[in-house]
């Protein structure tokens, strides 16, 4: 009464075949294997991008763009 056997394994598979169809069976290993790949291609995107720090705003940045609002400067006394 312990673990299933080989035939066990054979049967429920065949059961499984039956009732999801080979197709969508192919398609569900493809979107499966995609989103594995993806998931190491995140990691590795996210461990390389780690080691870099954030560029920082300074004063001299903000005076260069034209755009950019002081907000200390918008502040009404």
């Amino acid at each position: 009464m312990g673990s299933f056997s080989v035939w066990h394994w054979l049967i429920v598979l065949l059961i499984v075949v039956l009732v999801f169809g080979t197709k969508k069976l192919k398609n569900i290993g493809s979107d499966l294997g995609g989103a594995v790949k993806g998931f190491k291609d995140g990691m590795k995107d996210g461990s390389a991008s780690a080691d870099v720090p954030p560029a920082q705003v300074t004063s001299a940045g903000k005076a260069s763009d034209p755009n950019t609002v002081d907000v200390e400067a918008k502040n009404k006394s």
